[in-house]
């Protein structure tokens, strides 16, 4: 099973770019599911056909659907909700605090995610592709099992003392965990239009996920102005000075080390449909397997190294020049926040004891260097 989520900026091109990836995959001979977890649902305008919250079947190989997180809210949360908040009383909360602890932020999203999880494992699918929410949302979402996680840890301790419903809980957050931090199964393809806002939030998108433990195996810059070779009229010049334009941005990313880059060029007529989505593909993969991305290694998220008085610990994390880094530790966590992502990594067993003395980058992210002592930094 491998599953590929697209994500970007919202109005970049994401979904189309999903569903061109799902139609070349069937096209290829596997059996795809290309699923919407994005609110504004539409995927089925792209495949020109109507989706609903069941698969429905787009092509011999191919199928799609929309995931409706409303409807997954009102039919699994509110159950669950109840057990917590008798729990949660039972522990001596009154009323009023046990209802405010069980109103989780991102519960949608936690859902989405959740029937993603279901439809892959369930299904005859080989492949599927998620057309997740914008940039925002999509983090918001692959942050969830973590952040609910440590939730149910503050709130109830070991779980061991807690109801099965909520044991049952962090164990389905923890293979989720484990299912979005798996490379060999999960990876993100961004999607980015060839703009400097557009690109500073990828870079930035790129840093959160490999906070995450996420892999990102390829970068898609969409809507490229055609090549200047085919431009006539009093439009030429406009069209020339745009794609320049373009050509420079892509060039700073390339100059970052963030490459190679796939790329799509703008059409005059919106892609609707299967025959345009496989002509979107054949230009996107030019023959190559879809699931291969375009060569963005990866690498752990943390390595540690013994050091002249205690150890160094590298986060391959991507960091821009005038990225805003903070670190600190939090009992035996190292918090780490770039450009106001923030992740609690728990430290490996030998750092717990240490103090973190100094921390540089470099090209392959964060070297941060800690002290072989009993003290806290």
């Amino acid at each position: 099973m491998r599953i590929l989520l697209c994500t970007g900026k919202g109005g970049v091109g994401k979904t189309t770019l999903a569903a061109a990836t799902g139609a070349a995959l069937a096209a290829r001979g596997r059996k795809t599911l290309v699923v919407s977890t994005d609110p504004a649902h539409s995927l089925g305008d792209a495949f020109a056909r109507p989706l609903g919250a069941e698969p429905s079947e787009v092509d011999a190989l191919l199928s799609a659907v929309q995931v409706d997180s409303r409807s997954l809210v009102d039919s699994s949360w509110q159950r669950l909700r109840g057990e917590l908040r008798a729990v949660l009383a039972g522990a001596g909360l009154d009323a009023l605090d046990a209802e405010e602890l069980t109103v989780l932020p991102g519960v949608d999203e936690l859902l989405a995610l959740t029937e993603v999880r279901r439809l892959a494992e369930d299904g005859p699918w080989e492949t599927v592709v998620v057309d997740c929410g914008p940039t925002a949302e999509t983090l918001r979402l692959l942050a969830l099992p973590e952040a609910v996680s440590g939730y149910l840890t503050r709130v109830f301790g070991p779980r061991g003392g807690v109801t099965d419903s909520v044991r049952r809980l962090g164990a389905h957050l923890d293979g989720l965990r484990a299912l979005l931090t798996d490379p060999s199964v999960t990876t993100v393809r961004l999607v980015l239009t060839p703009e400097r806002v557009v690109v500073a939030e990828a870079r930035r998108t790129l840093s959160s996920l490999a906070l995450r433990g996420i892999a990102v195996d390829g970068l898609i810059a969409n809507r490229l102005m055609p090549a200047p070779g085919i431009w006539r009229g009093a439009a030429a010049s406009w069209l020339r000075t745009r794609r320049t334009q373009q050509d420079a941005v892509l060039a700073e990313l390339a100059a970052a080390g963030i490459a190679p880059v796939a790329r799509v060029e703008h059409r005059a007529v919106e892609p609707v449909g299967l025959p345009a989505l496989l002509e979107i593909a054949a230009e996107l993969y030019r023959g190559e397997d879809p699931l291969a991305g375009n060569g963005v290694p990866v690498t752990p998220l943390l390595r540690v190294r013994p050091a002249t008085g205690g150890y160094t610990l590298r986060v391959a994390v991507p960091l821009a020049r005038d990225a805003e880094v903070d670190l600190a530790r939090v009992d035996d966590d190292l918090a780490i926040t770039v450009d106001g992502f923030r992740r609690l990594i728990a430290l490996p067993e030998p750092l717990r004891p240490c103090r973190i003395t100094g921390a540089e980058s470099d090209a392959d992210g964060l070297v941060v260097h800690l002290a072989g002592n009993r003290g806290r930094g």
